[in-house]
């Protein structure tokens, strides 16, 4: 397991009156599971917690894999305490053989979060795509510059798979009912706006300072 990048601030700097609910989102696989952590505060107001990845070998078998999976998720959750978990779904694959190990990996996801108790939700790709940028089809730098930019980051998050989960734990708050939705539009809208400005350019990490 990589070591979380991580912002800490205090979560005291909400907007007073309103919980703040700590989403993690995570991006399945055998080889790696990205994770993002954010704290949401109703009205559509994020703040970043943590990103990173669980890395299994390859040389391990597909059981051991999975086991470790399990132990460091089981570890990330005890370590943040979230009150949601947001998961990819399974929505499709053109290969056959990836969707099983990703499959796997999923079914230790969801029986993690149903030791911890925690409810759990699931996003397809398009789903997240539209939430975060405002367009179902969205290109991937699209998407990570819109993640940075909803969490006042300087730089995109990095690797791939940590700014995917990162987006998954945004959509969740964006699709749930308590964001005010003409807030949501109107961010929606302005991030798109924005990027459609910039070219995507490459950032070496994502911390915020």
């Amino acid at each position: 397991m990589t070591e979380p990048t991580s912002n800490t601030s205090d979560p005291g700097d909400f907007l007073s009156g309103s919980r703040p609910f700590t989403i993690m989102g995570i991006d399945p696989g055998t080889a790696t599971v990205g994770y993002g952590v954010v704290q949401f505060t109703p009205r559509d107001q994020f703040e970043y917690i943590a990103s990173g990845t669980i890395q299994t070998p390859s040389t391990m078998s597909a059981g051991k894999r999975l086991s470790m999976i399990r132990a460091d998720l089981m570890e990330l959750i005890t370590l943040f305490k979230p009150d949601i978990l947001s998961v990819e779904a399974i929505f499709f694959f053109k290969n056959a053989k990836t969707v099983v190990p990703v499959a796997q990996a999923r079914g230790i996801i969801l029986e993690v979060a149903a030791n911890f108790d925690l409810d759990t939700y699931e996003y397809t790709p398009m789903q997240v795509k539209l939430q975060i940028a405002g367009f179902g089809r969205a290109e991937k730098p699209v998407v990570q510059q819109a993640v940075a930019r909803l969490l006042n980051l300087k730089e995109i998050i990095r690797p791939d798979d940590a700014s995917d989960a990162l987006a998954l734990a945004v959509c969740h708050a964006r699709m749930s009912h308590v964001v005010d939705t003409s807030m949501k539009n109107a961010t929606v809208i302005k991030v798109a706006e924005t990027i459609r400005t910039e070219r995507p350019r490459r950032h070496r990490t994502a911390k915020k300072t």
